[in-house]
C-alpha cells in the first residue's frame, strides 16, 4: 500500500489531497467511462490500468459477505438454521443475490421444516445449479448434511 501509511505523506497532507481529488473526481458507485475513455469507479479509480489490489478485493468480499448475512438475518428460515446451513445460504446469496435466492420457495419451505434432504434437492433442481455446477453440488451437500458432519 502506498501513501501516508508508509511515511511519504503526512496525515494532514493526505486529507487535503483526498478532499481535493474528491472534489475534482466526484464519486460514482458503478463503473463509468472517464474523460480518457477508461473504465473507472469510486473517486476516479482507473480500473483499466490499475484494477484493484488483492487487499481491496478482500475488503470488498468481506463487505459483500456481511451484506448478504445482514439481508438474510431478517428471515426466520435463515436465522434459526445451524451455522453450516447459514454459511451455504450466504454463499448462494453472494452468488445470485437475495431476490433470486428468495425465488427458491420450495427450498425455503423445506428449510423451514428442517427437511435438509429436500432443501438440497430443491437447490439442485434449478437453472442456477446447472449454471454454477460444482458450487451448487457443494452447497447442496452442506445443506443435505443439515449442519452435521464436515463442512465444505
Amino acid at each position: 500500500m502506498f501513501g501516508y501509511l508508509d511515511g511519504y505523506l503526512s496525515r494532514e497532507n493526505m486529507m487535503k489531497i483526498k478532499d481535493w481529488i474528491k472534489r475534482d473526481e466526484g464519486y460514482r458507485n458503478k463503473i463509468y467511462k472517464c474523460t480518457a475513455g477508461k473504465n473507472s469507479i469510486g473517486w476516479g479509480r482507473n480500473l483499466d490500468d490499475l484494477g484493484i489490489s488483492e487487499d481491496e478485493a478482500e475488503l470488498m468480499l468481506n463487505n459483500d459477505i456481511a451484506r448478504c448475512e445482514k439481508q438474510l438475518d431478517v428471515y426466520p428460515w435463515y436465522r434459526y438454521q445451524p451455522e453450516a446451513i447459514q454459511d451455504a445460504l450466504v454463499n448462494m446469496c453472494f452468488n445470485m443475490g437475495l431476490p433470486r435466492l428468495l425465488g427458491f420457495k420450495k427450498m425455503i419451505s423445506a428449510l423451514e421444516k428442517k427437511d435438509y434432504s429436500k432443501a438440497a434437492l430443491e437447490a439442485l433442481n434449478s437453472r442456477w445449479a446447472t449454471q454454477v455446477g460444482k458450487r451448487a453440488q457443494d452447497i447442496a451437500k452442506q445443506i443435505r448434511n443439515g449442519g452435521n458432519g464436515p463442512r465444505c
